[in-house]
């Protein structure tokens, strides 16, 4: 009876040895597999594309066909670890954007893509007042973030707002690019612009077919820095 009691005690010893080390498997398993999630969320880097309507893809059956969309697609066959954060928002000026930027600043950007300035040339606002509210944004995001990379995508006007304007408008972009170490794509619209076939019937907005032109005028320049 003795012995019978022992052999029965030890089994149950056993028993309860055996669950506890698979308990213990099976829980650090799960500690790896939480450990490798999160290590793979914090590697992946966001670009923050800051913009008025073109980015923000008005007037596009599906917001998938916005260029800051079509540039993501690069970015991940690209296998890229970068998520665009589209903070396009139509009708915005270089002053709306200068109130909005610190919203948009509290999650963490690796990348500042700058896309600002059409509405200002089109309403005809000073090149030097568009030129300060730009330096003003793009000063708010160096101070939060200062190991931002930085990009500037260039702009152009219509003859029609005058020689001397679209001048100083268009080399405004390429001035600010350099005093702030930007990385500057000339002109977003380039191969667009103009072009009937590529905009939409108000001839600002690119179609679905332009947007992929102006992702790729973006993707050409700003993958040497990704």
């Amino acid at each position: 009876m003795i012995n019978k009691l022992k052999i029965t005690s030890a089994l149950a010893l056993s028993i309860t040895l055996a669950s506890c080390g698979s308990k213990s498997t099976s829980t650090d398993a799960t500690a790896t597999d939480t450990t490798k999630t999160a290590t793979a969320a914090t590697s992946t880097k966001s670009i923050l594309v800051f913009g008025d309507s073109l980015s923000a893809g008005y007037g596009l059956d599906d917001p998938s066909e916005s260029y800051p969309s079509v540039l993501q697609t690069k970015i991940d066959s690209a296998k890229l670890p970068y998520t665009i954060i589209n903070g396009g928002l139509s009708g915005e000026t270089s002053a709306g954007g200068k109130g909005r930027i610190d919203w948009l600043l509290k999650q963490h950007i690796d990348v500042f893509v700058l896309e600002l300035g059409a509405n200002d040339g089109l309403r005809g606002i000073p090149v030097k007042e568009t030129e300060q509210n730009l330096q003003t944004i793009i000063d708010h995001v160096k101070a939060k973030y200062p190991k931002a990379k930085l990009v500037m995508l260039g702009m152009q006007v219509p003859p029609n707002m005058g020689a001397t304007y679209a001048t100083d408008f268009k080399e405004m972009f390429p001035r600010l690019a350099t005093k702030n170490n930007m990385t500057l794509v000339p002109f977003l619209l380039q191969g667009v612009g103009g072009v009937r076939s590529l905009n939409q019937k108000d001839g600002i907005h690119p179609t679905a077919a332009g947007a992929k032109i102006l992702a790729n005028n973006v993707w050409e320049v700003m993958k040497g820095i990704l």
